[in-house]
């Protein structure tokens, strides 16, 4: 385990799809990580919306999704602890557990990246990591721009342009919950697992 590349995933996944799975799979052959860990969020201070699924119910579906690839793992850290989850908190937590050498690299998309310069206690985020900052097609990111306001973090940043899905949590909830198509968006097995418990709308079939 000395010397490990790890890359910390945070998030609510609410629920967890294909575009989740493809960013951590592009960071981590990207950045040669040997690991990608996904930490569900209990409650991100900085998101308004109340969660579609149960803390529990989110971190189960991760797991289920992570399964089938050996690089992924699943911690429940964030969710053992009274919430909001503050980022800096997780990370102080996850240095405690892995040896001093393991690097860890903090992978966030553009759109939470433009929020950085509000994040709690941000400059002890940035000592602490690298940070891995994904484009997707619906939110181009200006690093230049985030210098301007937070300096010093591009020294500290790498960017990815993250795999074309246009997939989001939102409009999954809504499609769940509108009866339309979800197959080939959502992991077959978290699909199960919704449909299962009735996830987003009690007699939803999508």
């Amino acid at each position: 385990m000395t010397g490990q590349r790890i890359g910390v995933y945070g998030g609510t996944f609410d629920p967890v799809h294909i575009g989740h799975l493809a960013i951590a799979e592009e960071v981590r052959y990207a950045l040669r990580l040997d690991q990608v860990l996904f930490v569900p969020a209990a409650h991100q201070p900085l998101k308004g919306h109340a969660p579609g699924a149960t803390p529990l119910q989110r971190l189960e579906m991760v797991r289920l999704a992570c399964a089938s690839n050996p690089a992924f793992a699943v911690s429940d850290l964030e969710l053992r602890r009274p919430p909001p989850s503050y980022t800096r908190d997780t990370l102080v937590s996850l240095r405690q557990h892995l040896p001093p050498t393991s690097d860890l690299t903090l992978i966030i998309g553009a759109d939470a990246a433009r929020d950085l310069p509000r994040w709690y206690r941000v400059h002890e985020i940035l000592r602490m990591v690298y940070l891995v900052i994904v484009a997707r097609p619906d939110h181009p990111f200006d690093l230049a721009e985030l210098e301007t306001r937070l300096p010093g973090v591009s020294l500290r940043t790498t960017l990815v342009d993250g795999p074309r899905l246009a997939v989001s949590s939102t409009d999954l909830r809504l499609r769940l919950a509108t009866h339309r198509p979800t197959r080939c968006q959502i992991p077959d097995a978290v699909l199960g697992y919704i449909r299962h418990h009735g996830l987003y709308l009690r007699d939803a079939l999508a």
